[in-house]
């Protein structure tokens, strides 16, 4: 809705016809204003107040282990939070205060540490299909990831899928959710949507600015945030970009993911998010101005072979594993992985060969069966153990499957790692 008003800031809050909204345009005196619960029942005589402020969240140790909606108001039925009230969606922290991330973030998912370890101080997106258990991979990472605070940004979820994500972040000490009912999920306010990831990097950064703790903020799902960006957007007449995105699509994205930081005084703020992809679509705008600015990206593909999800070996990557795994993990980590990913390529070439009436040496057969292990006992979500038990579970299988010869390892790890006979 607009109207004639002056001295209003951009991103204001104000009420009207005791409606919350938002300012989301300025042109002269003529504000736009998006009404959070839809503009039915307001009359053209509405009374409009401006709040004077844009949206902000009060800060304090008592957000942990709670629950809110997208404007910072507890969910639960707890008491209201007291503290510091602090504007959501400020500016990243300076380069000046960053250090460069050294630190592990341990998932307990094999087909994640193992492969794509992740460092404190990441960004990283999940990339999958709508169909894809992308929710309870989120959720498993809540319950086991070596974190001080876990903190969950939630965006389009249904109340169907509500429950085991707050499952998995309920044990730990801080969430934030926005809540949809599952009947008409995606008909709730988009700025709604949008608040959500500044609310809860809002109190990522209390925790880890602050206090100096290691936070992981958990985002799903990014795709309904941009389609989102996108609806506010059409609603201003702003002229759309590629895929009808907004042409602030890459601005708006990075001020989310940038605030990801590894700070001097321990404290660090890593971002796991989730992309959905149309189609399995990577050169869509979303994912593609995405992969722009995070730091890698996971994929998870449905494995024909096993029957399981899989962290797919081949297109996921953490481009900062190297800082840590053989550092902070043990010495034969990055020999493992790497040996692990090229065997599971010769198994791949194998398959084509199957697949093309080719017949197969006896390698080929040996490197197929080491395949269907690793992406049963490794690369599958449903498999949470130590980093350590993934390096020794694989060098079982290549004892199993290879000589040491074919495994092309360093021989004093060979000598130390490989399993032994009786």
């Amino acid at each position: 809705m607009t109207l004639r008003a002056e001295g209003v800031g951009n991103d204001e809050l104000a009420t009207v016809g005791g409606k919350l909204a938002q300012v989301v345009k300025i042109m002269g005196d003529q504000v736009t204003l998006q009404v959070f619960a839809g503009t039915e029942g307001i009359t053209t005589d509405s009374e409009v107040i401006f709040h004077g402020e844009p949206p902000k969240l009060r800060v304090s140790d008592n957000l942990a282990g709670r629950f809110f909606n997208a404007y910072g108001e507890p969910i639960e039925g707890g008491e209201q939070i007291e503290g510091e009230a602090r504007e959501i969606g400020g500016p990243t922290v300076n380069p000046f205060r960053r250090i460069q991330p050294s630190e592990l973030i341990a998932t307990g998912i094999a087909g994640i540490d193992l492969n794509n370890t992740i460092v404190t101080g990441q960004k990283i997106p999940f990339f999958a299909d709508p169909d894809q258990p992308y929710n309870a991979v989120m959720a498993n990472v809540a319950l086991r990831a070596k974190a001080d605070k876990i903190i969950l940004g939630g965006m389009g979820l249904s109340e169907r899928r509500l429950p085991l994500l707050q499952a998995g972040v309920r044990k730990r000490r801080c969430a934030r959710s926005h809540r949809f009912r599952s009947s008409i999920p995606r008909r709730m306010p988009p700025v709604e949507r949008l608040l959500v990831p500044d609310m809860a990097l809002t109190a990522a950064e209390y925790f880890a600015v602050d206090k100096g703790e290691k936070v992981l903020v958990l985002l799903t799902d990014m795709t309904l945030y941009a389609d989102a960006l996108a609806i506010v957007s059409n609603r201003m007449d702003q002229i759309p970009s590629k895929d009808s995105m907004p042409g602030s699509l890459y601005s708006d994205l990075a001020k989310i993911y940038e605030k990801a930081v590894q700070l001097p005084n321990g404290g660090s703020i890593t971002i796991i998010a989730v992309t959905t992809l149309s189609g399995g679509d990577i050169t869509h705008a979303i994912p593609d101005n995405t992969g722009y600015i995070t730091e890698g990206q996971l994929f998870l593909r449905n494995d024909s072979d096993t029957g399981k999800v899989i962290v797919d070996p081949f297109r996921s990557l953490s481009r900062l594993k190297q800082l840590v795994i053989g550092k902070k993990t043990r010495e034969d980590h990055p020999q493992v992985m790497n040996a692990a990913v090229r065997l599971y390529a010769d198994a791949a070439n194998a398959k084509t060969k199957l697949e093309n009436g080719f017949d197969l040496s006896d390698y080929d057969e040996r490197a197929l069966k080491f395949a269907y292990d690793y992406s049963e006992k490794l690369l599958a979500i449903d498999v949470n153990i130590e980093i350590t038990q993934m390096l020794d579970t694989a060098w079982e299988l290549f004892a199993k499957y290879f000589s040491k010869e074919e495994v092309a390892i360093k021989s004093e790890l060979v000598e130390k790692y490989w399993p032994k006979t009786e």
